[in-house]
C-alpha cells in the first residue's frame, strides 16, 4: 500500500494556498517513509505502528508542519517479509526521495535493510524493543534494549522466586542476543542457567521443550518468544501445568498475548516495557482516549506504538532545531545530548553516542485474571551499553552491530 498524500496533509496544503500561494509553493512537504509489516506474521504488533505514526502526523500538521512544512507519509505494506524491506527502502529512498524511513518489528528485517539506509546515506528510525547492540549513524533506535530490561528485569525476579533460569528464545538475532545478555546478567547476579533453548520461527508445537523445563526445575522461565505461531507456547505450557513465573522483554508489551490468551495462561509473566496500554498516567490516558478516537477498531496499544508516536515528535525536534532534513545538520543536533520529548509512557531523550533513547521502564506483573499491575518503575534507564563498550557515533560510524562476546573495538 502507498498513500503518498494523507488527508491531512492535503488539507494543510489547502489552507497554505487560501493564506498565500507563495507560501503553499514555498512549503514542500517533508517526506517521512512507513516500512511496517501490516501484513503477515508481525502484523498482529506492527499494525499500531502505523497507526500511531499517522496520528502524529495529522497532529503535527494540524499545529502547523514541521517547520511550517506539512509532513507527507509513504507507506508500503512490507508483509513481514525481509525482501520487501530491501525493495521498499532502495524505492523510498531512491525514486520516493523520502526524508527519512520508520522501517522494521523484526531485527533480521532491520538488518537486511540496514545496509541499504547506509548505501543511500538516508535516516531510519527502528521503533522497536530489540537485542541491542547497533551502532550506526544512519539509525535511530527508540525501542528498549537489554541493558535497560533485563538490567532491572532479572534482578528483581531472582530474588523474589529464585536463582535458576531457563530461557526460550526464538532463533534468530533477536532471542540469540537477548539470551546471552540474560546469561551475562544471571550470572553476574549469582544465578545459574539450567536451560537455554532456541525456537525456530513458525514453530507452535511446544511439547518436548515443555518437558525439558519440567525436568531442569527452573525458578521461572525467560521467555524471548516471537510471532503468532511461538506465542502459541503459553497455552500449551498452561494446559501442561507448567506452572512456573516468566520473565520477559518482550512479550505482553508487543504482542498483547495477556489480552489474546484466555486466564490464567500468563499467569506470573513479569515484562520490563516503556510501555503499555494499562499504564495509569495523565500522559497515557490522553493517549489512550486519542488513539482509540481515531482508531477505534484498534485491539491494544502497544510498546512500539507508543515508540513510533514519539519517534514522530523527536524527528520534528531534530529538523526544526537543524534547520535541515540534511542527515549530517540532524546528527550536530543530536551531538548536543538534550534530544528529549515527553512520550506517552515518560521521557525519552537521545543519547548521543549510540542514538539510542532513555526510558522509564515500567515492571507489568500479569495476575491470574491477566489484569496488570505495576509493582515497580525505574526512571531515566539509559541505553548505557554500548556508549561504555566503545561506541560513539560524535567520533566515528562503524555501521554495525556489538554484542556482549562481540563489543565495539575500543579506541
Amino acid at each position: 500500500m502507498n498513500r503518498n498524500l494523507t488527508n491531512a496533509v492535503s488539507a494543510f496544503a489547502l489552507l497554505l494556498s487560501a493564506a498565500s500561494p507563495a507560501l503553499a509553493q514555498d512549503a514542500k512537504p517533508i517526506k517521512l517513509g512507513v516500512l511496517e509489516d501490516q501484513s503477515g506474521d508481525f502484523a498482529l504488533a506492527t499494525i499500531g505502528k502505523v497507526h500511531a505514526i499517522e496520528l502524529a502526523a495529522e497532529e503535527i500538521n494540524a499545529a502547523g508542519g514541521i517547520d511550517g512544512r506539512p509532513l507527507e507519509l509513504v507507506e508500503y505494506d512490507t508483509q513481514s517479509d525481509n525482501t520487501r524491506f530491501q525493495e521498499f527502502m532502495r524505492r523510498v529512498l531512491q525514486r520516493d526521495k523520502v526524508d527519512a524511513v520508520f522501517a522494521g518489528f523484526s531485527s533480521a528485517s532491520r538488518e537486511a535493510y540496514r545496509p541499504i539506509v547506509n548505501q543511500f546515506d538516508g535516516l531510519a528510525f527502528y521503533n522497536n524493543q530489540y537485542e541491542g547492540g547497533v551502532c550506526d549513524g544512519n539509525m535511530i533506535v527508540t525501542g528498549a534494549v537489554p541493558e535497560q530490561q533485563f538490567s532491572t528485569l532479572l534482578p528483581y525476579m531472582m530474588e523474589k522466586y529464585g536463582k535458576n533460569v531457563y530461557t526460550i528464545a526464538a532463533d534468530y538475532n533477536f532471542g540469540q542476543i537477548s539470551a546471552e545478555w540474560v546469561r551475562k546478567i544471571v550470572e553476574e547476579n549469582g544465578g545459574k542457567m539450567v536451560g537455554e533453548e532456541f525456537i525456530p520461527l513458525g514453530v507452535s508445537q511446544f511439547s518436548q521443550t515443555i518437558q525439558n523445563i519440567q525436568a531442569a526445575k527452573p525458578d521461572f522461565v525467560v521467555t524471548l518468544l516471537v510471532g503468532t505461531a511461538q506465542a502459541s507456547y503459553y497455552e500449551q505450557a498452561g494446559a501442561a501445568n507448567v506452572n512456573l513465573p516468566m520473565a520477559s522483554s518482550v512479550n505482553v508489551g508487543q504482542g498483547y498475548e495477556h489480552k489474546r490468551f484466555k486466564a490464567p495462561s500468563l499467569k506470573d509473566m513479569y515484562v520490563t516495557v516503556n510501555y503499555i496500554e494499562e499504564l495509569d498516567t495523565p500522559a497515557s490516558k490522553e493517549f489512550v482516549k486519542k488513539f482509540h478516537a481515531k482508531f477505534p477498531n484498534e485491539p491494544y496499544i502497544n510498546q512500539e506504538a507508543s515508540n513510533s508516536y514519539a519517534a514522530v515528535y523527536l524527528y520534528k525536534q531534530l529538523v526544526e532545531r537543524a534547520k535541515s532534513t540534511d542527515l549530517a545538520e540532524i546528527r550536530k543536533v543530536i551531538a548536543q545530548g538534550d534530544v528529549c520529548v515527553d512520550g506517552p509512557g515518560g521521557q525519552m531523550c537521545i543519547d548521543p553516542k549510540s542514538q539510542h533513547v532513555s526510558h522509564t521502564i515500567h515492571l507489568a506483573h500479569v495476575k491470574a485474571d491477566h489484569s496488570i499491575e505495576f509493582p515497580q518503575k525505574w526512571d531515566g534507564i539509559k541505553p548505557y551499553w554500548l556508549g561504555d563498550a566503545g561506541c560513539d557515533l560524535t567520533k566515528s560510524d562503524p555501521s554495525a552491530q556489538y554484542s556482549p562476546s562481540n563489543p565495539p573495538p575500543k579506541s
